[in-house]
């Protein structure tokens, strides 16, 4: 290419990688503030993630057509082409995790006032801690295009799915051991495996870096 064709190229490229990480910071703070609506049983901040889903939406969308614009006006080769291509696909996987941050939240409204134990949200907490870690991570991999930080991320997807295999056993058995817990654990089996899906959306970010 041109020069002047690489400059706009670069920038082009460098407002895209900007736009993902203004989108990753969106998807981490709705996943973040889904979490604590589901620990503290607040409605209120239940429906703020949920609203924030269209404004996460309507990002994601942006930077896809963007993605395409520059494809169509710079036709990059190889490793250039691979960037574009990779930015298009790591949105669809950020826009899905906020997806899955409005799922939980709905799950919030559904079990708010129903009693419950403490005990019962704690498995959940501690997966979404290891998930919320894992997103950060591949972020700032993202953005530094660390090879090596997205590769730790895809090796620790393995810890996400051993304890969501635990936490669900662990919710099953409570629920045997007292029907009434039947309907809060169903919730919170949902809240995890959204959780859990979560994970394998950061992961496939890391790929998208190394």
């Amino acid at each position: 290419m041109a020069e002047h064709i690489v400059r706009a190229f670069d920038a082009d490229l460098d407002a895209l990688s900007r736009g993902v990480a203004e989108l990753g910071g969106l998807a981490e703070s709705m996943t973040t503030r889904a979490i604590e609506a589901l620990v503290r049983q607040s409605p209120v901040m239940a429906n703020e993630v949920i609203a924030l889903d269209a404004k996460l939406d309507a990002l994601q969308q942006e930077l896809e057509e963007k993605a395409v614009l520059t494809i169509a006006r710079r036709q990059p080769m190889a490793v250039d082409l691979r960037a574009v291509i990779a930015a298009i696909r790591v949105t669809h996987d950020l826009e899905r995790i906020g997806d899955l941050a409005k799922n939980i939240c709905k799950r919030v409204l559904a079990i708010t006032g129903l009693v419950q134990a403490p005990k019962l949200v704690k498995g959940v907490e501690h997966l979404s801690q290891l998930v919320l870690t894992q997103l950060k991570d591949v972020l700032d991999a993202y953005v530094e295009r660390n090879a090596e930080k997205a590769l730790a991320v895809w090796e620790h997807d393995e810890n996400i799915d051993a304890l969501y295999t635990s936490l669900f056993r662990e919710l099953l058995t409570y629920m045997m051991e007292d029907p009434r817990n039947i309907g809060v654990c169903a919730h919170l089996l949902f809240c995890a495996k959204n959780i859990e899906r979560m994970g394998d959306h950061a992961t496939n970010v890391a790929e998208n870096v190394y």
